[in-house]
């Protein structure tokens, strides 16, 4: 079984997989969520994971989240940190997400659930 976990983001997609094979990958997303979208398939294809199959289970998040036509699960970038969080700091933390196009700080209780946060309106660049 593989588990593959897409951020296709407004200016860099990254991929990780884990289970049988272990990779990770990061492109330019370019001008085309869909057309990255089809190059991340391709090269996960390469490496000899196919998405289509019932062994692998694709969860995407990101600006382009909604291009991968093949996942299993789309979730947004505030629920994946929230889960992140969990995880990685037991929850009861506080993220920051400088992006492409904008900035996110999100506050996760002890039980790893988003308690509030706050986003900018302009490109992160003029943040």
């Amino acid at each position: 079984m593989n588990y593959v976990g897409i951020d296709i983001g407004s200016t860099a997609s990254k991929v990780v997989v884990e289970g049988d094979k272990k990779e990770h990958f990061v492109l330019p997303t370019g001008w085309s969520s869909k057309e990255t979208c089809e190059k991340i398939k391709n090269k996960l294809l390469e490496m000899g994971v196919d998405v289509t199959s019932d062994e692998t289970k694709v969860v995407a998040t990101g600006y382009g989240r909604i291009a991968v036509d093949f996942a299993d699960h789309v979730i947004t970038e505030i629920t994946c940190h929230a889960r992140g969080g969990r995880e990685l700091a037991g929850g009861d933390c506080s993220i920051i997400d400088v992006g492409g196009q904008d900035l996110k700080a999100i506050q996760i209780n002890d039980r790893g659930s988003v308690q509030q946060f706050v986003m900018n309106d302009k490109c992160a660049a003029g943040t």
